[in-house]
């Protein structure tokens, strides 16, 4: 038994390559949170446009405590052990009647790190269910790597519109999550996402993805934060965390990290996108 997960829920995520639901925050913590959001998206609307998506626990402190948040880093430390860094986050905001969808890919194929040993932890601030287009996994899919196509779908929310070809989707479970759970998966799953069918926002919020300090960039230095334990490795130039909400140095520092992280999202691809 470890500090949050029991030994039966660690073998299920090395075997199934996934594991859901875990509760983080009580349903009206998570409440909070969304209405933080929301707040943050009627001042700074630009923070949270396109590309903006990215990385935003670097500018917002609602954003950095879920990142930090000691419900979510016991469950990441059973799995992967004590010394943790945040490689990148991302909003996954569905609006009513949505047709944005999440094509069946492997987070691991574009993130350019050394080891696909690593923790996507998807928290949802609003139900995730079925209706409003909650993720769907395959189980045991996370063996090996396969060969992605680039899409650039017009719907598809993903960078590249990047796909798995021939997924039998007949083998994916759905992972619906009340507000406040989170969903892990690794990077080698094979995992998407239908379009928001409902009346509601459906709005995640992923660290993706939790790793341990070991793992390194395959592309040159990168930037990650330390969220637990030690780093004695240093493949990564540490991130601070935000002391106010929307500080100019945090800014340029998220602009100069999403810059990375999209040069390595989009490398080798035949064009680039702004969602």
């Amino acid at each position: 038994m470890g500090k949050c997960l029991s030994d039966r829920q660690v073998e299920k995520f090395h075997n199934d390559g996934f594991l859901s639901p875990i509760n983080v925050f009580s349903i009206n913590e998570a409440s909070e949170l969304k209405d933080k959001l929301e707040d943050a998206e009627k001042i700074w609307p630009e923070a949270f446009s396109a590309s903006a998506r990215n990385n935003a626990h670097l500018n917002f402190e609602f954003l950095d405590s879920i990142v930090h948040n000691k419900n979510l880093l016991d469950a990441v430390e059973d799995i992967l052990g004590p010394n943790i860094l945040a490689y990148a986050s991302t909003l996954f905001i569905k609006e009513p009647r949505d047709p944005g969808f999440v094509s069946w890919h492997q987070d691991g194929k574009y993130m350019g790190l050394s080891e696909n040993i690593g923790i996507t932890a998807w928290v949802a601030l609003s139900e995730a269910n079925g209706e409003s287009g909650c993720m769907s996994m395959i189980p045991g899919s996370h063996e090996k790597m396969l060969a992605h196509k680039d899409t650039f779908g017009k719907d598809n929310i993903l960078t590249r519109g990047q796909e798995v070809q021939n997924v039998d989707a007949g083998k994916a479970v759905e992972t619906p999550l009340r507000p406040g759970q989170a969903s892990f998966h690794c990077p080698t799953v094979i995992h998407g996402s239908q379009p928001n069918r409902s009346e509601h926002r459906r709005i995640g919020f992923a660290i993706q993805t939790y790793i341990p300090t070991n793992v390194k960039s395959i592309h040159g230095r990168a930037s990650a934060q330390l969220v637990r334990g030690i780093d004695t490795f240093g493949h990564f130039d540490l991130l601070q965390r935000p002391k106010r909400d929307m500080e100019e140095a945090q800014v340029t520092t998220r602009d100069r990290v999403n810059k990375e992280y999209a040069d390595i999202l989009y490398l080798g691809a035949k064009k680039t996108r702004d969602l």
